[in-house]
């Protein structure tokens, strides 16, 4: 904006100048009037002056102008050193944030690498049968142990019949609630890794075929009347496996469910076993009402055979307080008597004056 208005001053400047030149260069006519030449004596002189306004004016726009340039460097100046410093601390700070991303990258590198050997090493863990048998007893054991105490369960109880059940929980009527862990994860795996209709049909049937199995054995082994519970539960130690038992093969649950065992996922697990924590507060609560109730009525014997005891011995004290009270009016009257003889006067002839005894009676009761 100012270099477009110095360009414009020195335009206007320029045309002045050309023009004032052009007129003092053009040839003059013959001098015929005195007065014309007085008037081209008072323009050149005009002119004169004007051209002097002129480089004065010119200095004064030129100073003004290198003063704001200077103005104009300095603060340039003192801006860039300032975005210089802030950029030069900008890119410090983002050097450090990038070193926090790249630490926490080669973390994350670590820990997917962990978790990878972990998840290879459960793999490795779950594709062996007894090491899956294991695993699954393992987690049911968690449950049982969070959630009732040691004098409520037994692992590895047997039965009559020489059976072991993985867990027993103990009801009130003495017959414990049979819990087998059971993990179907191949024919499972089978099932969902299967890629054409035949792989699919053949996973089924072993799905079907291994489920039915675990099914039958609790039946038989863990279902005895008078002994166990008419149920039993078979813990499947993976929700995945649960939900997909329950969405594609309903057939099996509902054949479990005639069988009376209840297919169960670790989350029914702690349902179950919470109801049955409350079965039996309720039951310990319902016995100790019974005990209070057969305390209550020894207690309120006991304290009729007190009351009774009590009215004895109120009436001995009553006996005793009207004899006491008798013994005090006849203790009453003796004295009155006493203060009576004490207060008996005798005269100077007394000595020799026959006496005459009272006749002697026998006091009666009350007097």
């Amino acid at each position: 904006m100012l270099e477009t208005l110095l360009i414009i001053l020195a335009v206007v400047i320029a045309v002045g100048v050309a023009a004032i030149l052009v007129l003092l260069t053009r040839p003059r006519p013959p001098a015929v009037d005195p007065a014309a030449d007085q008037r081209i004596a008072d323009l050149n002189a005009r002119v004169q002056a004007m051209g002097e306004l002129l480089a004065k004016a010119q200095a004064q726009l030129q100073q003004t102008v290198h003063e704001r340039l200077d103005a104009v460097t300095k603060g340039l100046g003192e801006s860039m050193q300032n975005s210089t410093k802030h950029t030069t601390e900008n890119l410090q700070k983002l050097n450090e944030r990038l070193a926090v991303i790249d630490t926490a990258q080669r973390n994350i590198t670590e820990l997917a690498t962990q978790v990878t050997s972990q998840v290879g090493s459960l793999n490795s863990i779950l594709a062996n049968k007894q090491s899956r048998g294991a695993f699954g007893q393992g987690q049911l054991e968690a449950i049982i142990a969070d959630l009732l105490p040691k004098s409520a369960y037994e692992f590895q109880y047997t039965l009559k019949n020489k059976a072991r059940p993985d867990c027993a929980i103990f009801m009130p009527d003495s017959r414990p609630l049979v819990i087998d862990a059971k993990f179907p994860l191949e024919a499972m795996t089978a099932f969902r890794d299967a890629a054409t209709d035949e792989d699919r049909k053949q996973a089924v049937a072993r799905v079907k075929q291994d489920i039915s199995k675990h099914i039958s054995d609790i039946a038989d082994k863990y279902l005895i009347p008078g002994e166990t519970q008419d149920i039993a539960l078979m813990f499947i130690p993976s929700e995945s496996l649960y939900a997909d038992l329950h969405e594609r093969f309903d057939d099996l649950v509902q054949r479990a469910r005639r069988a009376r065992v209840m297919i169960v996922s670790p989350n029914m697990t702690v349902l179950a076993v919470q109801l049955v924590r409350q079965i039996r507060k309720d039951a310990e609560m319902q016995e100790a009402a019974d005990t209070i109730r057969r305390e209550v009525g020894l207690m309120m014997k006991d304290v009729g055979l007190l009351g009774e005891r009590v009215r004895k011995l109120q009436n001995h004290f009553g006996q005793t307080s009207k004899d006491i009270e008798d013994i005090l009016t006849s203790t009453g009257r003796i004295e009155k008597r006493g203060a009576r003889i004490e207060d008996l006067e005798f005269g100077e002839d007394s000595a020799s004056a026959t006496v005459i005894p009272a006749p002697i009676r026998k006091l009666e009761a009350g007097e």
